[in-house]
């Protein structure tokens, strides 16, 4: 079976597309790793989503996936392909064009036997060893935690070292952290954590901190956070676990050790967009080139929305947005093709 509609993510941007690409009949399949992204992990309280004075990102998530879930049936057939979403819980590994049969047919594609090819459909290969064909492609796989990359680092990952204050915050009950970052997402990582430990010290890498004004005061008035700039860490060490913390002041180049038992790393993220390298234009951050009214890649039929793409401002409405757009641009693109 060929797909209209293959969508590769289950965060705000590919649940919206889903949502609209059902609404407008398309035959669609929604493939996630899981749902909610970077928003169940490190959205601790939204207060600026329309219609919700102030609501977690599990909630606003689940909500979204209950809506999807209106439009969707466990698997399509034949004969009853009604405009619903299909949805599978898979890793996208790669996209490949597939080729006509004049042309000569791709190795992947030979596995859609009887089925006629055209130029202009693509192939999605999965981690479960699933290949899927469709017309057009959403891609809003979101974006992972950006490494530290200082020794320590990887050696203790899972024993005090974490990228998820909302996934890893009760353990630390009573204990000193850090967290790296001063832009919004290691204010509001520090907000959270100020419910359980009893020390935070926020290291910024530049000569003061970006984040909001609001979340300054809010982490202010918990009187645990100490807020450390200019620091460049230069190390992670323990023994078992996390016992402390090695930075360099950018300043006087003077290094001091800080004496922690757990990291929570908040200094941004990388775009998941391995699988389309080839297809896409990139730029210096990883981040796939659109065009800004449809959100399409170079590759007619390509989409890309949400924090994989060059879009400024990464927000759970823009990445909304940018799904509709998209959703509604690949319909047009799949209607001209026919």
């Amino acid at each position: 079976m060929i797909y209209d509609l293959i969508i590769i993510g289950g965060g705000p941007a590919g649940i919206t597309a889903g949502i609209y690409a059902a609404r407008q009949k398309l035959n669609t399949l929604l493939i996630t790793k899981s749902f909610g992204g970077q928003v169940v992990k490190k959205a601790v309280a939204i207060e600026n989503y329309p219609g919700f004075e102030k609501i977690s990102g599990q909630e606003l998530i689940q909500k979204f996936e209950n809506h999807l879930k209106k439009f969707a049936r466990p698997s399509f057939s034949e004969k009853n392909l009604g405009g619903q979403v299909e949805i599978k819980i898979d890793e996208v590994k790669k996209i490949y064009p597939v080729k006509s049969r004049k042309a000569g047919i791709s190795p992947k594609a030979k596995l859609f036997n009887g089925v006629k090819k055209t130029n202009n459909d693509f192939l999605v290969s999965t981690k479960n060893k699933k290949e899927f064909q469709a017309k057009a492609i959403i891609v809003a796989s979101g974006a992972d935690p950006r490494p530290l990359e200082v020794p320590g680092e990887e050696e203790f990952i899972g024993k005090g070292v974490s990228y998820c204050s909302i996934c890893d915050g009760v353990l630390f009950a009573d204990k000193t952290v850090a967290v790296i970052g001063g832009g919004n997402a290691g204010f509001e990582s520090a907000i959270f954590l100020s419910n359980y430990v009893k020390k935070i010290y926020i290291l910024e890498y530049g000569p003061r901190v970006s984040a909001d004004e609001t979340n300054q005061e809010i982490i202010k008035k918990t009187k645990k956070a100490e807020i450390i700039t200019n620091a460049a860490l230069k190390e992670i060490k323990g023994k078992k676990f996390v016992e402390s913390m090695v930075y360099q002041s950018r300043k006087t180049k003077e290094e001091k050790t800080l004496s922690i038992e757990g990291v929570f790393v908040e200094i941004g993220s990388q775009p998941a967009t391995a699988f389309v390298k080839g297809l896409v234009e990139f730029n210096e951050k990883d981040e796939i080139k659109v065009e800004f009214e449809t959100c399409q890649t170079k590759t007619p039929g390509l989409f890309a929305v949400g924090d994989v793409n060059i879009g400024q401002y990464k927000q759970i409405i823009t990445a909304c947005g940018e799904g509709a757009k998209a959703a509604l641009a690949a319909y047009g693109y799949i209607q001209k093709q026919k």
